[in-house]
């Protein structure tokens, strides 16, 4: 997997200009694609190139679908979930419903062409298999949002109106063929793929562990019948994985930052970028805050102690009063995801500072030049043009003249920011598509539900993340008592969960998360930030909003959200021009 658009739009080019190149061959041009791409190996594989461009990669809205669930807080005036204060309406048209199946159609046209195809059985093989992968991404994706969906295995045309006018396909049907088509694809594709970064069998079974978890736990949670055979394809993909690739990078932070994920340990599959070709905007969002995301007090809470204990159990928490003393004893992770907290001189406007006159407010600055690098998140934190930020965390309607890197919470979201390239929005940090990280909470949790957990699959999953956290190990038997925890959840399951939430902070899975364990409950509770002391922290006039009006407490920007969360809102409606188009096709039941 390379520069998706990049290469597809050259070797597409390339292609067209072969078939072109013949005289007086007068057949439709598309009609010309089809039959020249499709008959060698090497113009298969450049007319596969186009399907790797499902992956999101780092674009804003990888971290923006954050705001709809319990975690994240939008930093901006009016800036609450519309999911969340049930403000959803029908659109005419979306890209949600479109674009995967635009994908799954070029799929289907590749599909239809290998059995005409000169290339050997295995070969046909292998290309149905990576056919098979990327049309099972894309209806896994149009499942989890719409539920039943039309199931389009050919490239129609206008003579196969009764599939491409006809009714939506139950659910059950198509996550059946979604999972067959997946574990065909891992018995048939070719293991390496077809080289470096590219789709090969422990790819599609990451696929296969994702998927088979999410469709199982919501057939168990929402009662749509037996999650079994989704939650074993699941934990048997994991336990294949977790096998194969025991060892972890051992910086979580560089999973994120690297310039390039190339032989990165635990990274099964990457979105590759570079100034020259590619290059996205999320590493400039995050340095300088313009992307106004922010973790809430609930998220920083879930960060566990270094003993393994929760903040509420842990005699090491000295408090949340100072974001110096919450920040002591903490996940490594925290530090990766949060800037930690220092003040330093600074001449604003300047590149250059100099050490603050008490020491207490260096604390973090060993920390985090021992666990980070001058390329990545040491302190003191800057904004993209290199300028020094004088104080974390420093706030939108407190900033002391510095109105970047600001934050509302107190809790500013950093976890893809790094100084690799200190040019705005030209970054060039590779993104993760499947990473061990992902597929040991996965494997974690369908072991779980299975009713197979243990504390040797603790020991090669959570135990394995806690470690690089610099985290206890869980032990099964002597879980401490959270009493935050959901009353419906086990004790057990809270801490696999947990896991999960910090593990995947901000990379766009707790939504889906709150959506498949029937729990968007979570986010009618009201989203907090940090302690907060006017006068002290900050003046005593401060607009800062505190929670029910006080001087002192936590940071209340949100009001309380509308509850409670409808059940019809688990799905997304349907598009109204896409029942205007197809009259057989039915809205999501309780939509208007």
């Amino acid at each position: 997997m390379k520069r998706f658009t990049y290469i597809f739009l050259v070797t597409a080019a390339a292609l067209l200009a072969q078939g072109c190149s013949s005289k007086l061959d007068l057949q439709p041009k598309d009609q010309l694609t089809e039959k020249t791409t499709f008959t060698k190996y090497d113009n298969i594989k450049a007319y596969a190139w186009q399907f790797y461009e499902v992956f999101p990669g780092y674009s804003p809205e990888y971290v923006n679908k954050e705001y709809d669930a319990d975690l994240f807080l939008n930093a901006n005036p009016n800036g609450e979930s519309n999911w969340i204060w049930q403000r959803i309406v029908i659109p005419s048209s979306s890209n949600d419903y479109t674009d995967p199946y635009n994908r799954i159609r070029a799929v289907n046209i590749m599909l239809d062409n290998l059995g005409a195809s000169s290339i050997s059985d295995a070969d046909k093989d292998h290309w149905r298999s990576v056919g098979y992968f990327f049309r099972a991404y894309s209806y896994a994706n149009l499942v989890n949002k719409y539920g039943d969906v039309t199931w389009v295995e050919t490239a129609l045309t206008d003579a196969d109106a009764d599939i491409l006018y006809g009714p939506r396909t139950p659910r059950v049907e198509v996550t059946q063929k979604i999972l067959e088509q997946l574990q065909w694809a891992e018995a048939h594709i070719k293991p390496a793929g077809d080289g470096p970064n590219t789709v090969n069998v422990n790819v599609v079974r990451a696929l296969i562990a994702r998927f088979g978890l999410i469709e199982g736990t919501w057939r168990k949670y929402h009662q749509l019948g037996d999650p079994t055979p989704y939650l074993r394809a699941s934990a048997d993909a994991g336990a294949k994985l977790v096998a194969a690739f025991p060892v972890l990078h051992p910086n979580y932070d560089e999973e994120f930052n690297s310039e390039s994920l190339a032989n990165i340990p635990g990274i099964l599959l990457y979105k590759q970028y570079d100034q020259t070709q590619l290059v996205h905007t999320l590493a400039s969002l995050g340095r300088n805050s313009s992307g106004r995301w922010d973790l809430t007090k609930k998220a920083a809470d879930m960060y566990l102690m270094t003993d393994g204990q929760t903040r509420w159990t842990s005699p090491l928490f000295a408090g949340d009063k100072s974001p110096f003393t919450e920040f002591r004893n903490r996940d490594k992770r925290l530090y990766y995801t949060v800037p930690p907290p220092f003040k330093v001189k600074v001449n604003h406007p300047s590149e250059d500072w100099q050490l603050s006159d008490d020491p207490a407010d260096m604390e973090y600055f060993p920390i985090m030049d021992a666990i980070s690098g001058p390329k990545n998140k040491t302190l003191p934190t800057m904004n993209w043009q290199g300028l020094i930020v004088r104080q974390e965390p420093h706030y939108v309607d407190y900033n002391n003249g510095q109105p970047f890197n600001v934050t509302y919470t107190g809790y500013r979201f950093y976890k893809f920011s790094n100084k690799i390239q200190r040019i705005q929005n030209q970054d060039v940090n590779d993104a993760p598509v499947f990473r061990m990280g992902e597929v040991m909470v996965n494997y974690a949790e369908a072991k779980y539900e299975l009713g197979e957990f243990s504390q040797a699959i603790a020991d090669q999953t959570i135990n394995k993340l806690r470690a690089r956290g610099g985290v206890a190990p869980l032990q099964v038997a002597a879980i401490p008592n959270d009493p935050t925890r959901d009353p419906g959840v086990t004790p057990l399951l809270w801490e696999i969960r947990r896991e999960r939430a910090v593990e995947l902070m901000g990379e766009s899975f707790r939504f889906d998360d709150l959506r498949r364990w029937k729990k968007m409950e979570y986010v009618t509770a009201r989203k907090l930030g940090r302690w907060l002391k006017k006068g002290t922290d900050v003046p005593a006039n401060s607009i800062i909003p505190i929670l029910d009006g006080a001087t002192e407490g936590y940071i209340a920007y949100e009001k309380i959200p509308p509850s409670p969360f409808p059940d019809y809102y688990y799905y997304y409606p349907v598009p109204s021009n896409q029942i205007v188009l197809n009259p057989k096709l039915t809205q999501n039941p309780q939509w208007k």
